[in-house]
């Protein structure tokens, strides 16, 4: 995490900035259920775009719609996020983006991704691999122009909907990965797995595209090795930078919910 304050955030993306990547800023909350909370929320969006201003940093920022009202009224998520973009809209980097959460608000915030995108281009959703559903979802966000983060998928869904075991969980990423980085709009490549990291590098190697048609996403603080590798290589990284006081839930739940999460965490802490 980096740290609780928006000029701590700051000041991490500023260093990484420093060390040629750029960034997603991320103010930790979900599942707020009143609506004062949720505007709470947004005004601090609004400062965040105007601390990345002001700062001159490379950076945009990351939403879960859960956290501005989405639990609330779709149309109430649906008018705070249209405030966040259009702010975002003065800045140097415009793009939004809506962090993907648990399947039970997954049609919810495809709805509102839409419905605000309609008018306002600069928004796109997160898309998760292990799920069965997702390469529907990949061919209606090319179809639109949006511009996707794909990443494997952080919740512990039931094996109806979701790929379980890793094997299928590769195969299914690469597949989509391939579609968005051939026929997508500018695909966040978000992994922190070696193997599909260097499937990517030699799948855009093969098809000759361009290091600017893309970008790898990584998490701030996991496996920098790898980070500074992929820097070094001329491939864009944006790291997502998660900060704010609640930090201990967000990180707790991400390791109770998949076994495969506390061991990430733990690998990362001995990468250098």
């Amino acid at each position: 995490m980096a740290g609780e304050t928006i000029e701590s955030a700051i000041e991490a993306i500023r260093r990484l900035n420093a060390g040629g990547m750029s960034a997603t800023l991320d103010f930790l909350g979900e599942n707020v259920s009143e609506r004062d909370a949720a505007v709470r929320t947004r005004d601090v969006y609004i400062e965040m775009l105007d601390a990345i201003r002001a700062s001159g940093v490379d950076s945009n920022v990351s939403v879960k719609l859960t956290a501005i009202g989405l639990l609330v009224d779709e149309g109430f998520a649906a008018e705070n996020l249209s405030s966040i973009v259009e702010h975002a809209a003065l800045n140097t980097d415009q793009f939004v983006r809506i962090d993907m959460e648990g399947s039970a608000v997954l049609e919810g915030t495809l709805r509102v991704f839409e419905r605000v995108f309609s008018s306002h281009p600069n928004v796109g959703p997160v898309l998760q691999a292990y799920l069965r559903r997702t390469a529907g979802d990949v061919e209606r966000a090319i179809e639109l122009g949006a511009r996707v983060r794909l990443c494997k998928g952080a919740y512990n869904e039931p094996p109806e909907i979701a790929y379980k075991s890793m094997p299928e969980i590769r195969a299914h990423y690469l597949e989509l990965a391939r579609a968005l980085l051939e026929r997508g709009t500018y695909p966040g490549i978000a992994t922190h797995d070696r193997r599909l990291i260097a499937a990517i590098k030699a799948f855009v190697k093969q098809t000759q595209i361009p290091n600017d048609r893309f970008e790898f996403q990584m998490l701030y603080g996991c496996r920098p090795r790898v980070q500074r590798d992929i820097v070094a290589e001329g491939y864009r990284l944006r790291i997502y930078v998660p900060f704010g006081t609640h930090w201990a839930g967000y990180f707790y739940r991400r390791v109770l919910e998949r076994r495969e999460n506390a061991l990430f965490a733990l690998s990362s802490i001995f990468s250098s």
